[in-house]
């Protein structure tokens, strides 16, 4: 089911002036594609970045196109994982965070 506008604008919106909020968008994200579940974070790769910096900003910053960034993580998109590291790397930059991977499996977090 796709999200609505509203949706999207209180998503957007909070990422703005949460950033625990936003940086817990991003561990899910991530924490999901080490768990093997690619739909979901790709799913949440595409709600942080819209959330965030855009699709736009983060194409120019990885010498990209746009459209093949949003279709690598649309719900049909297969992107490779050099593709999908080099987007996380960049966003983990960019918000200033290192995720540990922490013996029982979680992610930790260090800012």
């Amino acid at each position: 089911m796709p999200l609505t506008r509203q949706f999207k604008d209180t998503i957007k919106k909070r990422a703005e002036r949460d950033p625990e909020f936003r940086i817990g968008l991003l561990r899910e994200a991530i924490e999901a594609l080490i768990n093997d579940d690619l739909v979901t974070g790709k799913a949440l790769l595409r709600d942080y970045i819209n959330a965030t910096i855009g699709f736009e900003y983060l194409a120019a910053e990885l010498d990209k196109q746009p459209k093949s960034l949003m279709r690598m993580l649309s719900a049909k998109g297969h992107p490779l994982a050099e593709n999908l590291l080099m987007i996380v790397g960049y966003l983990k930059k960019k918000e200033g965070v290192e995720f540990n991977l922490i013996i029982n499996g979680n992610l930790g977090l260090n800012t």
